[in-house]
C-alpha cells in the first residue's frame, strides 16, 4: 500500500512533466500576418485619409508656398525673374528647374494640393456617414447613477414623476435638445449636433477652395504687360509682354480691347519725416474700347480698385519711369528711339534700365546704368535718387560695344550680357560715364555717333487676368469661417433625467438631472439649474448640488 501523495510532491511531479516536454518541443515562432497588395493599399489609404495627414498636408502646403513670396515669380514679373537669373548664374538656374520661380504651377505644390484634396475627401465622406447616422440616431439611453456624471443636482418635488418627467422634457426643449424617453422613468436629451455640422462644413470648404484654385488654374489666363503714358494696347494672345493660359484656354479667349494710357497720376508724401516719400496715390487714367474701332469711354484703375473689361480684370501692380532715348549714327540717322522701361530698385525709385542697339555699326552697341528721379548732383556716393518724383530727373549710362544676343539666345530687356562685350572708354581713357538730363545730347567717343535724353514719361505695370475659380474660393471661404465659429463655439452636451418616488414622504418625487459635455463646458451648470428650476414645487425641498 502507497503513501498518499502529499500536495507538495503533485506539484513535483507536474514540474517535471512540464520540464520534460519543453525540452522534448521546441519552442514556436510566432507567425505574424502577411498584409499583400490588397492589405497594403488599404492600410496606405488609411494613412492617407487620417485627420493628421490632412492637417501635415494642409501645414506643408503653407510652407510650399512660402517660396512663392520669397522669390519673383514669372507669371507676375518676368522681368524680376530674368532680372534674378543674371544676377545669380550658380544657384539661379537650379531655382528655376525646380520651379521656384512659378511656385503655384510647379509639379511638386500640385502633388500637395491634390494629395491633400483626396486626403480631405477620405476624411470628409466616413464622418459625413457617421454624422447622418448619429443625427437619425436617438438619444442613448440614461445612466443608472447620474451621481456619477460630471454635473448633477437632485430635487425633491410634489409633482408626480410623470409630470416632473413631462416639465423636465419641456425645459430641455426649449433649450434645443432632442428628447426622448426609453422608459417611463427617464428623459434623455442631446444637443450640439450642428458642432459636427461646422466641422464638416469646414473640411468641405478647405475642398471647394482647392477646387477653385483648380479651376482658376485650368480655365483662367494671365496677361502682364508695361504701359508708358500716350501708348496704346491692343488685347490680343500675343502682345502681352508676358501670356499664361491654363491648359485649357483658347487664343480666343483673350477680349479684343483697346486701352490707352492718358496719364499716370503718382502722389508722394512732400512733408519731412518718417514718412517723406512714401507714396499717396497710384491712378492711371485710361481710354478703352471694348473693341478696335468700338466707342471709347473714361476709366481710373488704381491700385485695390481694378477695371472690369471683356469679362476681365485689369489691375494695377506697378509703376516707374520709361525715358524716352534716341541713338543715332555719325550720320545722325536714328538707330533706336523708344520710351525704355527702368525697373525702380528702392524706395526713391533708383531704377536700373538698358538700352540695345543691335542696328549700329560696325559693331552692335549697348547701354546700362541708372535712372534717377531726383538726382543727387554731386555723385559723391554714386548716382542715387533723395526722391521717388521726377523733380531733377537725370540718366547715367555706361557704354559697351560688341555682340549683344551671343550665340542668338534670347535675354531679358531689363540685362545687358557683356560676355561678348567690351566697355567704351573717353577720351582720358577711363570708362565713358554719360549723364544727361532731359534735352541733353551726348556725343559717342570715336564717332560713333550720339544718345539725347529727350524727356521722362511714366509707365503702369498692368496685369489682365480672368480667374472662373476665385468665386468659388471665396464662397468657400466663407463657409470655412462659418464652420469654423459652428466648430469652436458650439458644445455637445448629453442631459439625463431620472425620477423615483419620494420614499417616507408621502405623494413627493425625487428627480435627479445630470449632465455631461464633450469638452469644457462652463454652461452645462446653468443648463441643469434650469431643469431643475422647472421641476421644482416651491413646497418641496432641494438637495445642494453634490
Amino acid at each position: 500500500m502507497t503513501e498518499p501523495k502529499t500536495t507538495a510532491t503533485r506539484e513535483r511531479e507536474r514540474a517535471r512533466r512540464h520540464t520534460g516536454s519543453s525540452l522534448s518541443t521546441a519552442p514556436r515562432e510566432p507567425q505574424l500576418p502577411q498584409l499583400g497588395a490588397l492589405g497594403l493599399a488599404r492600410w496606405a489609404w488609411r494613412q492617407l485619409t487620417s485627420m493628421r495627414t490632412a492637417l501635415f498636408l494642409l501645414l506643408l502646403l503653407s510652407v510650399a508656398a512660402v517660396p512663392g513670396s520669397v522669390f519673383p515669380q514669372r507669371n507676375i514679373d518676368a522681368g524680376r525673374v530674368s532680372d534674378y537669373l543674371a544676377q545669380n548664374p550658380a544657384t539661379g538656374p537650379w531655382l528655376d528647374r525646380l520651379g521656384f520661380f512659378d511656385v503655384y504651377a510647379s509639379p511638386w505644390f500640385s502633388a500637395i494640393y491634390l494629395l491633400l484634396f483626396v486626403s480631405l475627401i477620405g476624411c470628409i465622406v466616413p464622418r459625413t456617414r457617421m454624422h447622418v447616422r448619429a443625427l437619425r440616431a436617438t438619444p442613448p439611453r440614461a445612466p443608472a447613477r447620474l451621481s456619477r456624471l460630471d454635473e448633477h443636482v437632485e430635487v425633491t418635488t410634489l409633482l408626480g414623476q410623470q409630470e416632473a418627467l413631462e416639465a423636465a422634457r419641456a425645459a430641455l426643449r426649449a433649450k434645443r435638445f432632442r428628447v426622448h424617453s426609453h422608459d417611463g422613468t427617464s428623459v434623455s436629451a442631446e444637443s450640439g449636433y450642428l458642432r459636427e455640422t461646422g466641422n464638416l462644413l469646414f473640411h468641405l470648404a478647405l475642398t471647394g477652395i482647392i477646387v477653385g484654385m483648380a479651376v482658376g488654374h485650368l480655365l483662367g489666363w494671365r496677361g502682364d504687360l508695361i504701359l508708358s503714358e500716350g501708348d496704346e494696347f491692343a488685347s490680343s494672345a500675343t502682345t502681352y509682354n508676358t501670356y499664361s493660359p491654363g491648359p485649357l484656354v483658347g487664343e480666343d479667349a483673350v477680349p479684343g480691347f483697346v486701352m490707352q494710357l492718358d496719364d499716370l497720376d503718382v502722389q508722394f508724401n512732400e512733408t519731412p519725416g518718417r514718412s517723406f516719400g512714401t507714396p499717396r496715390e497710384f491712378t492711371a487714367h485710361v481710354t478703352v474700347a471694348d473693341e478696335p474701332g468700338g466707342e471709347t469711354r473714361e476709366a481710373d484703375i488704381a491700385v485695390n480698385h481694378p477695371m472690369v473689361i471683356g469679362g476681365a480684370d485689369v489691375f494695377l501692380l506697378g509703376n516707374g519711369y520709361t525715358p524716352v532715348i534716341t541713338v543715332r549714327d555719325a550720320a545722325g540717322e536714328v538707330l533706336y528711339r523708344e520710351a525704355t522701361p527702368f525697373l525702380a530698385q528702392d524706395g526713391n525709385y533708383r531704377s536700373v534700365g538698358v538700352v540695345k542697339v543691335p542696328s549700329a555699326s560696325p559693331k552692335q552697341l549697348g547701354f546700362t546704368g541708372f535712372f534717377l528721379p531726383t538726382a543727387e548732383p554731386t555723385f559723391a556716393n554714386g548716382p542715387v535718387s533723395v526722391f521717388p518724383d521726377a523733380q531733377n530727373p537725370e540718366l547715367a549710362l555706361s557704354i559697351w560695344e560688341g555682340t549683344l544676343f551671343p550665340g542668338g539666345a534670347p535675354q531679358s530687356v531689363y540685362t545687358l550680357n557683356t560676355e561678348q562685350m567690351t566697355q567704351v572708354m573717353g577720351d582720358d581713357g577711363e570708362p565713358a560715364l554719360i549723364r544727361l538730363k532731359p534735352g541733353q545730347t551726348y556725343e559717342l567717343p570715336g564717332g560713333r555717333g550720339s544718345i539725347t535724353f529727350e524727356e521722362v514719361k511714366r509707365f503702369a505695370g498692368l496685369s489682365i487676368r480672368t480667374d472662373p475659380g476665385a468665386p468659388i474660393s471665396l464662397v468657400s471661404a466663407l463657409l470655412a469661417t462659418l464652420g469654423l465659429i459652428l466648430g469652436l463655439t458650439i458644445k455637445r452636451r448629453r442631459v439625463f433625467v431620472r425620477v423615483r418616488p419620494g420614499g417616507s414622504e408621502a405623494g413627493a418625487t425625487v428627480v435627479t438631472i445630470g449632465g455631461l459635455s464633450k469638452d469644457s463646458d462652463p454652461g452645462l451648470a446653468g443648463i441643469i439649474d434650469t431643469v431643475g428650476a422647472a421641476v421644482h414645487d416651491p413646497l418641496a425641498d432641494r438637495k445642494d448640488r453634490s
